[in-house]
């Protein structure tokens, strides 16, 4: 089930957060001490908010190491997706406009 929950959040970042909490609420309770960072997590930064729960639970309660690293690559993942189209239609919109006489 883990494994399954592991590969569900790398496509499913929101459903896999819906389903951590419904099968197991404290692994985010523990983690986030009150309930508006995981739903802000949800909304904006899905990626960062699994990844700050498995990293502080993979730590003992502290970030440090391996988990800093992958919150890190969670948080860039994060942008990427929240960013990445915007650049994508510049670039479009620039040749577009340049091909026109």
């Amino acid at each position: 089930m883990p494994c399954l929950l592991g590969c569900l959040a790398l496509f499913f970042p929101r459903i896999a957060l819906v389903l951590l909490y419904l099968l197991n609420p404290p692994y985010l309770q523990q983690a986030y001490q009150t309930t508006i960072w995981p739903v802000l997590g949800f909304i904006f930064m899905p990626f960062t908010t699994l990844a700050y729960a498995w990293a502080w639970h993979y730590g003992n309660g502290s970030i440090q190491g391996i988990g800093l690293v992958v919150v890190v690559i969670a948080v860039l993942a994060d942008l990427g997706t929240l960013f990445g189209g915007a650049s994508r239609k510049e670039v479009r919109k620039y040749y577009v406009v340049r091909r026109e006489p």
